[in-house]
């Protein structure tokens, strides 16, 4: 799938980025892979270990479509991992969130087009389903997008699909590297924004391997989402620290008790493979698509009516245990 081929990914110094890059080179031998992002800090870490000859890191902002377009020049397939992400910041500063992850999306969309991009995956969140924080509503904009772009392709020879995943295990400025940060300090207590609050739970190798899994299965327009655990955020604390008591702090503003990536008004269109959803697009493509069986040869079947995707009706619950053996993929 990537021999060969040339290789951008937006955002690309974060922590998806980087584990991807990295597997990539291991298992693969791409001719070139483009690390696209704003902080040229970061990407001189990222090239200390990341140097293989077919490394480039290109300086720029997905917020400038001329740059975009010229990086993405030759290139085979884009991972749109680059976006404003942490909700606090999203909703004190409203129209940077909006400038990066609505209009950088279109300005994504559009270079791709321009430069004859073949395949094009962008990352989205489980807050994009059913939002009700700015972060959210603008990854929902942005899948909405990526969908959507399938039908202004033209006779090009382009593909957008979204890949929607949970919380992932030690990603930069997720809750378990916070928690680790407070008991290196010496805390007394850990911090629960409340006792009945779940999350879905993945690492990172398995959000690197479903990405590279969707860019085989993808025909365009697809919303792929992972079958992956849940968890409850007391189980969390105590697997992270069994001998701390809580304190109980209160849900934060944007913040829900159980997050969706499903949601019921999409049951018609959600379809059920052996270990993942697609969300069928809204819209009618020009060329109608069988999204019951995708490029791998595997075969879905339509949700029940009412089917929602939550972490709370998960049937896969992590327990103390399981969770303190999955927490080690980030020790």
């Amino acid at each position: 799938m990537f021999n060969n081929k040339n290789i951008l990914i937006t955002g690309g110094t974060g922590s998806f980025g980087q584990k991807f890059t990295k597997t990539i080179l291991e298992q693969y031998k791409p001719n070139k892979i483009i690390i696209y992002s704003r902080d040229e800090q970061k990407q001189f870490q990222m090239a200390q270990y990341l140097n293989d000859p077919c490394m480039r890191y290109f300086i720029g902002d997905v917020r400038d479509a001329s740059r975009l377009l010229d990086a993405m020049q030759g290139v085979d397939v884009v991972i749109h991992a680059a976006a404003m992400k942490i909700v606090p910041s999203a909703e004190y500063n409203p129209m940077e969130c909006i400038k990066t992850n609505i209009h950088g999306a279109e300005n994504v969309i559009r270079s791709a087009i321009g430069a004859g991009v073949k395949k094009t995956i962008a990352l989205s969140t489980d807050k994009a389903a059913n939002p009700i924080n700015l972060y959210g509503a603008t990854k929902l904009a942005s899948d909405k997008l990526f969908v959507a772009a399938n039908n202004i392709k033209g006779a090009r020879e382009c593909m957008f699909s979204v890949v929607r995943y949970g919380n992932v295990v030690g990603s930069r400025g997720s809750i378990l590297p916070f928690f680790y940060k407070l008991i290196e300090d010496g805390a007394s207590e850990l911090p629960i924004t409340d006792e009945r609050m779940t999350r879905f739970w993945i690492t990172l190798d398995q959000g690197v391997e479903f990405v590279q899994k969707s860019f085989l299965r993808m025909q365009g327009g697809e919303i792929f989402v992972p079958k992956i655990p849940s968890i409850n955020m007391v189980d969390l604390a105590k697997a992270v620290a069994p001998n701390l008591p809580h304190n109980i702090i209160g849900i934060r503003p944007g913040e829900k008790l159980h997050e969706v990536m499903c949601p019921k008004d999409d049951c018609f269109r959600t379809l059920e493979f052996d270990d993942h959803f697609v969300i069928k697009p809204t819209i009618n493509f020009s060329d109608p698509i069988d999204y019951s069986r995708n490029e791998c040869g595997e075969e879905g079947q339509i949700a029940e009516d009412g089917f929602e995707y939550n972490s709370l009706n998960n049937d896969h619950y992590l327990s103390v245990d399981e969770i303190v053996e999955m927490n080690k993929a980030i020790a």
